[in-house]
């Protein structure tokens, strides 16, 4: 069966042959979209396009309304990187990382590094997050022995970002009694896509690539998931960040000024919150006479 592999969206595949599931994943608009609110080194730049791909591919496997995110830190000069994916294909994603910062700075082997997995349920209001074991220069090998060790879920994964694009592969050995037990197709997969290239992940159409690597393997591909850029800010979220530091601080935040304007760095949007702002949000402990008010 055909069907239409535009950009910007993740697919479920199966191995009828080889009791194997996966994903399939790329990334266009979406991933130019987020890089037009930052500027970052080379090397930043790909590992946080690899995240976001890893984001959505783990993400299509939420069998609830939540989110998914992948968060690295302190790996060499990069102090943080965020990339996350909900339930519905919205994506978004940042990374900071110290000033002048060059590609060899970039660790992801660094002692103090640490990436971690969190999955949040909207449903059960339940959040769980499994911290990864970086042992490898990759995010790929990262996540491999994070599901070997973490959900004894044998993993192969393909991560890939290259001039405004995105793409990512993963298959998995499932247990699963309407699957064929095969001994040696872990093996023939995996040597098959150990042939598969960068660039082949990135320009070769979905179907078409799948066929190429898995045709003796009975592939079945699966209708897609839409995937787009989407910032969950909003006043809201920014006066619940205010309430969250204290009356004092906000108001110190705040100072003498009419308003002040706080900035999202995912999206750049911004919020003007004024005086009368902080006094409904502090309605219990209201301004104190001659504090500042808009004119």
């Amino acid at each position: 069966m055909r069907m239409n592999t535009d950009d910007d969206k993740v697919y479920p595949f199966h191995l009828q042959n080889a009791g194997i599931r996966g994903q399939i994943v790329h990334l266009d608009s979406s991933w130019e979209e987020i890089l037009v609110h930052s500027s970052y080194p080379q090397r930043v730049q790909q590992l946080l396009g690899e995240s976001l791909a890893a984001s959505a591919l783990f993400a299509a496997a939420l069998k609830f309304e939540g989110r998914l995110s992948v968060q690295l830190r302190r790996a060499g000069s990069l102090n943080l990187l965020f990339a996350e994916c909900t339930h519905d294909g919205a994506l978004r994603g940042i990374a900071r990382c110290e000033e002048g910062a060059t590609d060899d700075e970039i660790n992801l082997l660094s002692p103090d590094a640490q990436l971690a997995l969190t999955i949040e349920n909207r449903e059960t209001d339940s959040r769980y997050q499994g911290l990864v074991a970086v042992e490898l220069p990759t995010l790929a090998g990262a996540f491999e022995t994070y599901f070997e060790r973490s959900e004894q879920l044998p993993s192969r994964i393909l991560l890939t970002e290259r001039g405004g694009r995105c793409a990512g592969l993963m298959v998995q050995k499932v247990a699963d009694a309407d699957m064929p037990d095969d001994p040696d197709a872990w093996n023939r997969v995996t040597h098959l896509l150990a042939t598969l290239s960068p660039s082949e992940l990135l320009d070769v159409p979905v179907e078409t690539l799948l066929l190429r690597l898995f045709h003796e393997e009975g592939v079945v591909l699966h209708p897609g998931r839409s995937l787009r850029f989407e910032c969950s800010c909003s006043q809201d979220r920014v006066l619940g960040m205010l309430r969250s530091l204290g009356r004092e601080q906000a108001l110190e935040a705040l100072g003498d000024s009419k308003e002040m304007e706080i900035t999202c760095e995912f999206c750049n949007r911004s919020y003007a919150i004024d005086p009368v702002d902080l006094s409904g949000l502090f309605a219990e402990a209201p301004l104190a006479p001659g504090s500042a008010r808009t004119q």
